[in-house]
């Protein structure tokens, strides 16, 4: 539904003006380079008892708490025990700390599920991530980080919108030797270069040093394999530490210290923590990375991995990676919820294909029962990816795309417990992805009452636009609901 605000009566003008600077200054929109905290509700800290008796580890569990002002809670065994503190507490931001050993796809799986069940919807209820190392050092490194990382220049293994970054390099991973560069105020251009990618990846990560990293193609726990379409040498952890391999089995080792984001989108096994040589504690260790997303099993399906992609460069910037990470994990939940609502609740419990092929074969039959499903592979899907893909760092630390100039702007505005929320269309344009956005606060007894027609989900923490179509420039259009704070 779209309006022309100059028509709101002058006091309600107010209110909107008040709002949408607060907005504004609390980073929710626009990623300027003064980024606050938009959510109000707390943060903690949740670690295992054995975690935090040891001294080293607590460090990070301490700077946590002096970053966020957290609170600490801590569990005896099981992660999942904690249920009951953080539906006391209700924050809306959880971080797990967690040893290596501690931090393998069990425990990815048992934070999706645990984060579902604060209330009684069937969405994540905080933004989560689990913060871990090769050592206490790596963790607390990321743990102490502040400074918001707004992402001027991206490199790839596969292929890259360089027009969302000022600079940018990505390697073809279809086709030997080629890579594509934009340098700063120019084109993306196309050149040639060795057949075996890994001394300028390498030299890449050492000396360009990009701000985020984005790769698919082969992959498993202990290495990354850039070329796909052909034979390459591989990147492999060793002690924390990433190191390039040519086909000559030549050693190029990786010490990229800038701050950073990884995003393993379409890598099977490469976030799964499966020992001390994992290539995620790599990333997290000499990579640099202070986020890192992966998934934790074979990938085949990619909604979750490629959807954080998109969400991430959607709208030029509008979305940190935690959140971006957090929506496409909760359209996962809504398509499960709404296209096969008597299977949403499923839960697989064992997930090594790599071993065991029949396997999705056997969840199949399983889920068809004596009525065959006629969507099986998204079914199949869906639920593969839910609960598998992986985050780690601090969910609260700001890393998104440095934009400039975003094409839309959005506010939530309240009047006598009727909300209004606000799109401003700076440029014609669609969103790849369902819009979304958080609440500050937490609400209840929802009810829509215009805007039906984007299809919205609103939920106690966020507004998603499930079909928003397209937005004019100049327009400005609005979802109105009543509702209650929490």
């Amino acid at each position: 539904m779209s309006r022309n605000i100059v028509h709101m009566p002058f006091a309600y003008r107010i209110v909107w003006q008040i709002v949408f600077i607060a907005s504004l200054a609390s980073g929710s929109d626009l990623p300027n380079e003064a980024i606050k905290d938009p959510l109000e509700g707390g943060y903690a800290v949740v670690v295992s008892k054995t975690t935090q008796a040891d001294p080293a580890w607590n460090k990070v569990v301490d700077a946590l708490v002096a970053k966020h002002s957290a609170t600490v809670i801590a569990y005896d065994s099981d992660v999942a025990s904690s249920l009951a503190a953080l539906r006391e507490h209700m924050p809306r931001y959880a971080c797990f700390v967690a040893r290596p050993e501690e931090a393998g796809r069990g425990f990815v799986v048992k934070i999706h599920r645990l984060t579902r069940r604060l209330n009684d919807d069937p969405y994540t209820d905080l933004l989560w991530g689990i913060i871990t190392g090769y050592d206490p050092k790596d963790a607390l490194r990321i743990a102490s980080v502040q400074q918001p990382l707004l992402i001027h220049k991206g490199a790839a293994g596969t292929g890259l919108n360089l027009d969302a970054f000022d600079e940018g390099i990505w390697f073809n991973e279809g086709v030997s030797g080629e890579y594509w560069r934009k340098s700063a105020g120019g084109h993306a251009e196309k050149f040639s270069g060795p057949a075996d990618n890994i001394t300028a990846i390498a030299d890449m990560l050492n000396v360009y040093q990009p701000e985020f990293f984005l790769t698919s193609g082969h992959a498993s726990e202990h290495d990354w394999q850039p070329g796909y379409a052909f034979k390459d040498g591989d990147l492999r952890s060793h002690d924390g530490k990433l190191i390039g391999r040519d086909l000559k089995g030549a050693l190029h080792p990786i010490d990229s210290p800038s701050p950073k984001v990884y995003l393993g989108a379409g890598n099977c096994l490469i976030g799964h923590i499966k020992d001390k040589q994992s290539m995620a504690l790599a990333w997290l260790g000499s990579g640099g990375a202070n986020q890192v997303v992966g998934y934790t099993v074979v990938t085949w399906f990619g909604a979750m991995g490629w959807g954080t992609r998109d969400y991430f460069f959607d709208l030029s910037g509008r979305y940190t990676l935690a959140e971006s990470f957090y929506f496409s994990n909760q359209l996962i939940t809504n398509q499960l919820q709404t296209r096969f609502p008597d299977k949403a609740g499923v839960e697989f419990d064992a997930w090594d294909v790599e071993t065991h092929p029949e396997l999705l074969d056997q969840y199949a039959k399983k889920l068809s029962g004596d009525k065959p499903e006629k969507n099986m592979h998204d079914l199949l899907g869906l639920l593969w990816d839910h609960d598998t893909v992986a985050f780690y760092g601090d969910p609260a630390w700001v890393a998104r795309l440095a934009s400039h100039a975003p094409p839309l702007s959005t506010t939530l505005i309240e009047k006598d417990g009727v909300w209004h929320f606000v799109i401003h269309a700076n440029e014609t344009c669609t969103p790849s992805k369902p819009l979304a956005m958080f609440f500050s606060k937490r609400l209840k007894n929802i009810e829509i009452l215009s805007g039906k027609e984007f299809e919205p989900l609103i939920t106690t923490g966020f507004i998603m636009l499930l079909k928003p179509g397209s937005f004019k420039a100049g327009q400005e259009y609005e979802v109105v609901f009543k509702a209650k704070e929490l």
